[in-house]
Order: structure tokens, then sequence, then C-alpha cells
């Protein structure tokens, strides 16, 4: 008997051993975004799901789009995790519902013409506690809400919409007069004559609120009377691992699109993520404070950040203590939007080893955009950029902006926003946001507003930025100001006016291969007492430079290639 117990053991020993081989060379189809990938990163897979379906309609599911299906919804998802997990079908119709609070080990699996609608109605989603804006705080639950899971999916090839008109505020200048007529001739109240808002606790949550987080409430009923403002995130997946958004449409949400917090293992495949151009924070996916994540084959169009890497913001931020970390981005569109890939401005937590290769971004302000400001800290390093093609950038392709103040960089354009001036400089501490070690290659911009724009703190300067093999015209040069360590190879910038290049306050730069055209009055401009050691190797000589009084001209060294 015991010689049977033993070879029993043995052969168990053995096929758990051969599974878990077979298991590590498995393919999961995603091996190839692992190619020269410069930082480690486990190679990610998909969840795996019981083979158990049930369908929506086995639950009382009327998809007619005017009944509502929120008690459907929950009695198959109970269902589903009793029975240890599962696919939940919605079929083809249109499911309106309240919230949808997802569990471990299911996947919501729309089919061919489905759609899930949510309910505008405001007293379906509880006020719960949790994250917004990067800071700890209380919002209406969103319409798809999943939390501490393990194993969760939205797949399939239907659509979620979140009527999220009932939710947001507008502004008169985002829409047309027709639509401004419409919109605000259903009741609500006006913040000022171009901008109308929901409701008068809509109005009243907003003035009490810094950058939409609410201050000084302490009870549930503070809370309650502020419920209309309290507009959450559409879908919102905290603290939950292997996680999966494959194939559906995701839009029209009342704040931001897509909010994966705190999670682990995360594949966004194939997915669109859209809201309209006048939808006020209306990102379309903001990653935040999550580890290992794949961003593939999707398309994003959106009135905000397209893709944007967060960690928290100040010291909420910073005491979670979470960064936003090994992220490839590949193959993936950008429209309109504030920003095509953005990183912050809440990174107190930290972002790194970041990869984004093979985009494209079409008419949205800002290419790829940095923003934080003096009290964020958090350290933003080992950012990997590289093919990517731009058109009808508003503003620049590439910016740098530590004042970041709230506004999109068009707003700040337009309405002459300058980086205030300081006499004397803060104490650099953990307060202090640091951006380094950033990495950019093979980038094309047709038309755009400026070629660059590194907007450094002159406390403690962007560091260690490389930008190589980069074509850009536009209406003005590129600006580096307050930045230290950079180098830049293989640019080619045409602009309408003005010099092609301006250098103020920057220490340690080194030009190998600047060209513009040939007429080009002045190529370069070098400003600003700080700045030192600068070394450019050009087609163009001297005389194409012009170099500011405050600057030693020992700082400046030009030379020609041949």
């Amino acid at each position: 008997m015991a010689n049977i117990s033993l070879l029993v053991f043995v052969f168990t020993l053995f096929c758990n051993l051969n599974f878990y081989a077979q298991d590590k060379t498995a393919k999961t189809g995603y091996e190839y975004l692992y190619n020269n990938l410069p930082f480690e990163m486990p190679v990610l897979s998909a969840p795996v799901f019981p083979d158990y379906d049930v369908s929506i309609k086995d639950f009382g599911g009327v998809g007619d789009g005017v009944t509502l299906n929120t008690n459907a919804f929950a009695k198959a998802i109970a269902v589903l995790s009793a029975k240890g997990g599962g696919r939940l079908i919605v079929p083809a119709g249109v499911w309106f519902t309240g919230p949808i609070v997802l569990k471990s080990n299911i996947n919501l699996h729309l089919q061919d013409n489905a759609i899930i609608l949510f309910s505008p109605d405001k007293d379906l989603y509880t006020i719960v506690d949790t994250s917004f804006e990067g800071l700890d705080t209380r919002r209406c639950q969103s319409p798809i809400w999943g939390k501490d899971l393990t194993n969760v999916a939205i797949t399939g090839k239907g659509a979620i919409d979140g009527n999220g008109q009932y939710w947001r505020a507008l502004k008169k200048d985002k829409v047309s007069d027709k639509f401004w007529k419409e919109a605000t001739s259903k009741g609500g109240t006006f913040k000022r004559a171009d901008y109308w808002m929901p409701s008068k606790q809509f109005r009243h949550g907003d003035s009490i609120s810094d950058m939409n987080v609410p201050r000084n409430l302490n009870t549930d009923a503070d809370w309650a009377s502020i419920r209309d403002f309290l507009r959450p995130v559409m879908v919102s997946l905290q603290n939950c691992k292997n996680v999966l958004l494959q194939g559906v449409i995701f839009q029209n949400s009342p704040a931001w699109n897509l909010h994966p917090l705190m999670c682990e293992n995360i594949i966004i495949d194939s997915i669109m993520a859209r809201n309209p151009p006048y939808a006020q924070n209306g990102d379309a996916l903001d990653l935040e404070s999550c580890k290992n994540a794949i961003i593939v084959n999707s398309t994003f169009d959106a009135g905000d950040d397209g893709i944007c890497i967060k960690s928290g913001k100040d010291e909420d931020g910073r005491k979670r203590n979470f960064p936003c970390e090994n992220v490839i981005v590949n193959n993936c569109t950008v429209f309109r939007g504030h920003g095509g890939f953005v990183v912050g401005s809440e990174m107190s937590g930290g972002v790194r080893n970041i990869w984004v290769s093979n985009c494209q971004f079409l008419g949205t302000d800002v290419g790829l955009r940095f923003k934080s400001k003096r009290g964020r800290g958090g350290v933003v390093e080992n950012i990997y950029i590289s093919n990517i093609s731009m058109f009808d950038i508003a503003t620049e392709p590439l910016l740098f902006d530590l004042y970041y103040g709230g506004k999109s960089a068009v707003e700040t354009l337009e309405q002459g926003i300058e980086t205030p001036k300081q006499d004397v400089l803060p104490v650099v501490d953990e307060t202090t946001p640091v951006f380094r070690n950033i990495y950019i290659k093979n980038v094309v911009c047709s038309n755009a507003g400026r070629a660059m724009f590194f907007n450094g703190l002159p406390e403690k300067n962007i560091e260690n930025i490389n930008i190589e093999n980069i074509t850009v015209h536009a209406k003005k040069g590129a600006e580096l100001t307050e930045s230290e360590n950079i180098r830049l190879k293989n640019i080619k910038v045409t602009v309408d006016g003005g010099p092609a290049l301006i250098l103020k306050n920057v220490k340690d730069v080194a030009i190998d291969g600047f060209t513009t055209t040939d007429d080009q009055a002045t190529v370069y401009e070098v400003s600003g007492s700080k700045s030192k050691n600068i070394n450019i190797k050009s087609v163009y000589g001297k005389e194409k430079t012009s170099i500011a009084r405050d600057v030693n001209k020992a700082a400046v060294k030009l030379s020609k290639t041949k």
C-alpha cells in the first residue's frame, strides 16, 4: 500500500511539474510586444474563465431600451459567482440598467449589436468611498464597478453607454448654438452666461470643490446634498488582478471613461473609448497606480486626455506610494482630446517603465504630454517612446509642463497664461516633481502650433531627455527652458516664423544634426544666465545663431557637421 501511495504521489508530482512547464512555455498572443522591451516585465496572458454561460434573459432581462435590468444583472452575476464564475451573455438589444457590480471570475460578454445603456436616475448610484482626480474622496458608484477582484473581463462586440450628458456641465464655446439652446432648455442652472450646469445641487457642489473634489463635507447628509455633482467614472476597477477589456465600445461617460486603479495584470485590446469633444473631464483611459498593463490595437476619441498614466495626487498619492509601472502601449490611435499619450498631472506615486510605440495622434491638442506642478512630488522615469505619427496638433507634439494649472494646453495658450516668476525658489523636497530618463525617437508631426516645449522648474530641471529622429512642421520653433542633460539628434524642424530652436536656462545640451530650411533667418536662439555647456553640431554656422547678452559666450560651442 505504501508503494502504491508513493507511486501516486510521484505521478501527481510529475503531472504538476509537466503542467507547470507547459504553462511557462504556453503562447499568450502578446509575446511580440516584448521584443527589445527596455525593461523587465512578465508576459501577460488573458484571464481564463470557467466554461459556463448564462444569458441576462435567463434572469428576466428585457433588452427593449426601457425596462430597467438592474436586478437581472445582479441576479445573473450572483448565480455565476456561486457556480465559480463564467460568462454573462448580453445578447443583441438595448439593455437599460442601473449600476452593474462585477465579481471575480466573471466575463461580462456583449454579443454583436448588444448595447448596455445606463440609467440617468442618479438615485440608483450609491455614494461610495473611492478616488477621483488622484485624491481619496466620495463619488456616486460607477455604472460598472469592481473592487478587490481576481479574473474579471468585459469582452465582445457591443457597446456600453454611460448616458453622461445627464451628469455633465456644458461650456457654450464647446458646442454649436443650436446644441447649446437645446441642451440648456431642459432645465438646470447657469454658473455664468456661457457655463451651464445640470442642477442647483451640481452648482453648489462645484462651488465647494477644488479640481472636482468637494471639500469640508463631514456627514452622509452633506454628501447626499451634492449627489448630482458626484458624477462617477464609467468603468471603475479597483485593486483587481488579471483584467481583460476587449472588443467593446465604451462611450459617453459621466466623468472619466475607463479607470483601472491599483490593478495588476491588465490587458486592454481592440476597444474603443470615446466621448463627445465637449465632455468635461471625459478622459478616455486613465491607468492609475497599476502594475503590468498592455494597451494595444485600440482607439481613443475624447474631449480630454486620450491615454493617460497617473498615480495619485499630492499627499494622498505619496501616501498611497503605488507607482504606475510596466506599461506597454502599442498600435493605438487617439483622436482629438487634450493629449494623445499623457503622464500626469496626478503622478505623485511615481511613473516608471513605460513603452509607447507605433501609435498615431490626429487632431489632439498635444501629442506626447507630460504635466505636473509644484506640490505633486513623484518621479517619472524610464519612459520609452518610438514610431509615432501625428497630424494637426494644436499646440506641441511634445510637451513637458511643470506649471500645470488645470487647463488644457490650448486654453493656456489662448488665455495667454504665462509661467509665473519667483525670486525665491522653493526647496527641493518630496513635494517636488521629477521627470528624468525619457527616450523619444522616430516621430513625425505635420502641422503643429510649436515644435516642442520643455517648461521645467528652475529648482529641479527636467533631466536626461533624449530626442532622436524627429521631423516637425510647426508655426513656431521648439523652446526648451529649465532643462538639463538634453540630447537632440537628427532633428528637422520647419517653422513658419521665428527661431527654429530656443534654448533658455539650459545646461549640458548636446545637439547633433539639427536642420531646418535654408532660408531660416535664425536657427538657434540662446538666452538665460544659467545656460551652460551647450554643444551644437549643425549644418548651420554661427551667423544663424543668436546669443543673448546674459549668456556667457563660452557656454555655447558651435561646429559644423561634415
